[in-house]
């Protein structure tokens, strides 16, 4: 595969849980894919992992102002960004009542303004090259209410508007805009999550109609589909990778 044709992708939070998956399977079809992460060493560990296309750059997405600066080095160092997952991010648990300001603004600062920022410099380069394609992690919590998980509810459901949002603007200059909607997945935080309160995960279980958690990789193999040319024809749509859950009784 020559320099011209290789793709070049962005996965954020790509150390570790969906991510992680997601640059595993870009790494397999032989883009070049640069994680980015906060922890340095689960980024060393996926470096390992997934060999000589994998290019880890360790960064705090919440912090803002930085990232133009951080966009404007990945595309100086590699001549062109064709493919962003927006997959960083981060969840709290507590009760509606309980959540402080502060609380509700690191989730979203994380989860939407970092979300924004990224895309808004990422696009400026794709703008340029005529073409590009953006992927939102969104979640079930944009579907419907799930208690305890307010700030994260806001923020995804925030992802969902700007997926329709930024796709009305940029599919004109050759970008697409997708989201992916992960239902519960196995993941270490997921089993953790469930396995400590065995009433949500039964009713987890109970309203998915295929019964069972997914994998890490179904959620990589949707995403993988919005970054490849087999949806050429598709834009601001949000895929539910969930066995069924939302539509789940």
């Amino acid at each position: 595969m020559n320099q011209q044709t290789q793709k070049i992708a962005i996965v954020t939070g790509g150390g570790s849980g969906l991510g992680l998956a997601t640059s595993r399977k870009f790494v397999k079809e032989g883009i070049k894919t640069i994680i980015i992460g906060r922890d340095s060493k689960k980024l060393e560990d996926a470096k390992n992992e997934l060999g000589e296309l994998a290019y880890p750059i360790s960064f705090d997405l919440s912090d803002l102002g930085k990232i133009p600066k951080l966009v404007e080095d990945i595309k100086s160092e590699f001549g062109k960004i064709d493919i962003l997952v927006n997959n960083a991010g981060i969840n709290m648990k507590k009760n509606f009542l309980e959540v402080t300001d502060e609380d509700f603004f690191n989730v979203i600062n994380t989860n939407v303004f970092s979300v924004f920022a990224i895309s808004r410099e990422v696009s400026k380069v794709m703008v340029a090259q005529g073409n590009g394609s953006i992927i939102m992690i969104s979640s079930m919590a944009a579907k419907y209410g799930i208690p305890k998980v307010i700030a994260y509810t806001a923020a995804k459901t925030a992802i969902e508007g700007m997926t329709k949002a930024m796709a009305v603007e940029l599919s004109p200059l050759g970008i697409r805009v997708n989201s992916v909607a992960p239902g519960f997945i196995f993941t270490a935080m997921s089993s953790k999550a469930l396995d400590s309160d065995p009433e949500r995960k039964n009713k987890v279980l109970g309203r998915t109609p295929m019964g069972r958690l997914g994998d890490p990789s179904d959620v990589a193999e949707a995403v993988y589909y919005f970054a490849s040319d087999t949806s050429m024809y598709v834009t601001g749509t949000s895929l539910a990778v969930d066995g069924g859950n939302s539509i789940g009784f």
